[in-house]
């Protein structure tokens, strides 16, 4: 089953990807890659470990690659076009104490194996952040392989 089949499967909405807030494009390809920049949840703010627990993140970090996927059509028209997810960069604005990035952002990875299969799975580095641009609890990027 191809990733615009498991979309609709799954019922998710892919809105139109949000603008970039600074001085870059929501996507670079070069050759067969596709970078996509770092997306965040929308209208959200607040530290996991403190206004968000994990499970509430995931949920957020989920959010993300939903957005992430919608940036993905836009650059290629389909999601079939996708033949590898191959990295995610996930940072979670935590307190200093939490622990758990791995399962945040799982809520991102989790999501690419639903809708890509074995295509989704990926390298992948979970990190903990200070503090993210307007206070946002997740911020994901990714590259992909391409037709």
């Amino acid at each position: 089953m191809g990733a615009e089949a498991r979309i609709r499967e799954l019922q998710l909405e892919l809105k139109a990807p949000s603008q970039p807030v600074a001085n870059y494009v929501n996507a670079v390809r070069t050759g067969n890659l596709l970078f996509l920049a770092g997306k965040g949840p929308r209208g959200v703010k607040g530290k996991v470990g403190r206004e968000f627990t994990a499970e509430q993140a995931y949920q957020h970090a989920r959010a993300v690659g939903i957005d992430l996927l919608a940036v993905m059509r836009a650059e290629l028209g389909s999601l079939d076009k996708v033949r590898r997810v191959v990295k995610l960069l996930g940072m979670v604005n935590a307190v200093p104490e939490f622990e758990d990035q791995p399962k945040v952002i799982n809520g991102c990875s989790d999501l690419f194996v639903q809708v890509f299969g074995d295509r989704g799975k990926h390298a992948r580095s979970a990190v903990g952040m200070g503090s993210l641009p307007m206070g946002i609890p997740v911020e994901i990027e990714c590259i992909v392989e391409v037709e």
